[in-house]
This record gives structure tokens, sequence and C-alpha cells, in this order.
């Protein structure tokens, strides 16, 4: 009980706080001079001209600041005057009853460092490197290189590090502590999942309006590099596929095929996921809900082979009263994973209430019960980016 009216006390105390820096934007809000609310409502979620903002390799066609490049006289030689830098920081103050009960102190929770923008005409990067999740100095995770409509065809690529879930729901971008769980699960010793890899991402729009687009991965994460200073352990690369329409201005649907092999100590595991997604926005409401069906003929790497099948999906019900202008947030999201294999079962449901103190500061509420293991999480805190 003690421990509980201290969570009260401390999450009271985080919820108002007023942050240092309000005022304070991020590196892509600096250069063109615009509020965060702008590409981002609420912060980190992205609006659909953030999503074009993105999509066009972090700038706006023709409404470059004349003064953000320096003045070389090179026509061959775009480079930036600063080297453009934000920062995001995550606190909170929580409390879970697993077992014993624990009530801790998380902030920073995550500290990163990030960067983004244009270094040729077409060609732009993004970077952050992860300072500090939950203690630990964790390094760059999504790193890479965009080059748009490649010779005038309309195809875009991006190299690098990223999530292979990017093109779903961006786990990076969601606003509930509580992860988007089918995305993260991994199967036995199986080094595939649709969190980050090494790869290529092309995308291409059909006439039809249709996005196509296809990554070809390492599939083995971005761990240790392999054998002989390899950074895939394996001479195989993995495939995703995913076709995504817009059918209504509220609708959009979508479907992905994922598939991979990996060798280890002499065998063999084949994995295959596959699934559609959907995005309804109505109103005040947004609707984004993902299923997932995944199938390893190997995973735990043995001379007689076991295979794993699980299916997955989550379902997340965003209200925002006044639209892009809200102060206030609600968040519903449920997990659901099940499975013949024992260890990944898991559901829950989680309810989270966010307020904007500032366009790029938001205070956080949010309470998950995981249903299978009875168990209750609290955090309150806050996300700032500046």
């Amino acid at each position: 009980m003690k421990k509980f009216l201290s969570f009260i006390i401390v999450s009271v105390g985080i919820l108002t706080i007023a942050p240092q820096r309000s005022e304070a934007i991020p590196a892509f809000a600096r250069k063109y001079d615009m509020t965060c609310q702008t590409c981002h409502s609420p912060i980190p979620k992205l609006k659909p001209y953030g999503e074009e903002f993105m999509n066009n390799g972090y700038q706006i066609p023709d409404k470059e600041p004349p003064r953000f490049f320096r003045a070389t006289g090179d026509d061959k030689l775009e480079l930036m005057r600063e080297l453009p830098l934000a920062v995001r920081i995550d606190g909170f103050a929580a409390y879970e009853t697993n077992g014993a009960s624990q009530f801790d102190l998380q902030a920073p929770f995550i500290a990163k460092l990030m960067s983004g923008g244009q270094i040729a005409k077409d060609v732009s990067y993004y970077f952050y490197f992860l300072m500090s999740e939950a203690g630990t100095i964790v390094g760059p995770e999504d790193a890479f290189l965009v080059f748009r409509d490649i010779f005038s065809t309309g195809i875009d690529i991006s190299a690098g590090q990223f999530q292979v879930s990017d093109p779903l729901f961006k786990r990076e971008l969601r606003l509930t502590r509580e992860d988007y769980q089918i995305y993260k699960t991994s199967v036995g010793n199986s080094s595939a999942s649709l969190t980050y890899d090494r790869g290529l991402m092309i995308g291409y729009t059909l006439p039809t309006n249709t996005n196509v687009l296809v990554e070809i991965l390492n599939g083995n994460g971005i761990g240790p590099e392999g054998a002989n200073g390899f950074l895939d352990n394996d001479n195989n690369k993995n495939f995703m596929l995913r076709l995504s329409q817009q059918v209504t201005k509220e609708i959009r649907v979508g479907v992905f095929g994922y598939s991979g092999k990996e060798n280890k100590i002499g065998t063999t595991n084949r994995t295959s996921m596959w699934g559609p997604d959907v995005t309804v926005d109505i109103a005040s409401f947004q609707l984004n809900a993902q299923y997932v069906h995944r199938e390893d003929d190997n995973p735990q790497f043995r001379f007689t082979p076991g295979t794993v099948k699980l299916d997955g999906s989550f379902a997340e019900l965003l209200y925002s009263p006044d639209g892009d202008k809200s102060d206030w947030y609600g968040i519903l999201l449920y997990n659901w994973i099940s499975s013949k294999t024992p260890g990944f079962n898991y559901r829950s449901m989680t309810i989270s209430g966010d307020y904007m103190l500032a366009r790029n500061f938001r205070l956080v509420g949010e309470y998950t019960y995981d249903i299978i293991a009875k168990a209750n999480k609290l955090s309150a805190g806050f996300v700032c980016a500046f």
C-alpha cells in the first residue's frame, strides 16, 4: 500500500512539472520554421502531411530554405550550414503488480539523439542514437539513406537499418508504453522478427494509387556482426512484400507477406508471416488494427524439426476530441497472441490519457492489465522532444 501511495504522489509531481524548454522544437521544425503540429498530432504520431514529408525524404520539394545550405560555388554540393540535431526524452513513474509489487522511478527511461536532412538532390538521411533505454546504452537503431524517384522512375529506395514493420504501423511512433506485442515477438532461437533489421526498402505507387513495397533483409536483426566481419550471419536473405490501398478517404487497407530462411549449427529454419491491416479514420476517432500469422518449421535449430505456429493481433483506438488541435487524447490498445506452443500466449488491455502541455511536451497516464498473468501496470510521466 505504501508503494502504491508513493506512486500516486510521485506521479502527480511528474504530471505537474512544466518543461524547461517548451519553446524548443525538433530539427525539421527548426529548419522550416513551422510548428511540430504540422507533421505530428500528438507527438510522435504522424499526420498525413508528416507521412508525406517522410516519404519525400524529409524535405519539402521546391521549398527548401535558401540559406539552409552553404554557398560553396559547387553546383554538385549541397552542404547544410549546420548539422540538424534533436533530442527526445521520456520519463515515468511506474507501479507493477506481477508477483511482488514494484514501484519504480524511470526517468529518463528513453533518451535519444536524432538527426536527419538532405545530403544531395533527392538523397536524404535519418538516424537516431539511443543514448539510454531503461539505463542501457543501445546505440544506433534507425539509420538509413533515402533515395527518391530513382532515374525518374517513381521508385524510392531506403537503405540501412529500419524496422521491418515500419510500412505497417511504426512502433517508434506509437503513443502507448505498451508495445505492439506481435511485432516484437521472436520464436525460439530464430533471429527473424518484425523489429529492426538491415536491408533495402523499395517503394512504388501504381496508377491505381496502390502502394507497393518490397524489403530485402539480412534477417538477423542489428545485433553483433556475423562471422568474418559480415553483418549477416548466413548467406540467406529474407523478403517482405506489402500492398496498401486507400479505399475511401476514411479507410485504408493493406496486406503483407514475409518469407525467410536461417542457417545455424548445421540446421535450417524457414519462417513465414502474413497478415492484413486496416486504418479507419472517422471524425475524432482513428482505429488501427493488425493481424499476423507466423510459422517456423525449426526455430530451435534441432536435427529433428518441430514446427511452431502462432497468431497475433492488436487493435488501437485513438480519440482526439478536437482533431489535430486537441490538447487531450485518449487511447485504447488491445494485444492478443495465441499459440499451441507454450510461452507465447498473451492478452492485454491498455487505456491511456494524454495531455499536451506544449506541442513538443506530452504528459502521459497509462494503465495496462495483463489478462493472462492477472497483473497490473500503471505509469505516469512525459514524452518531450526539442
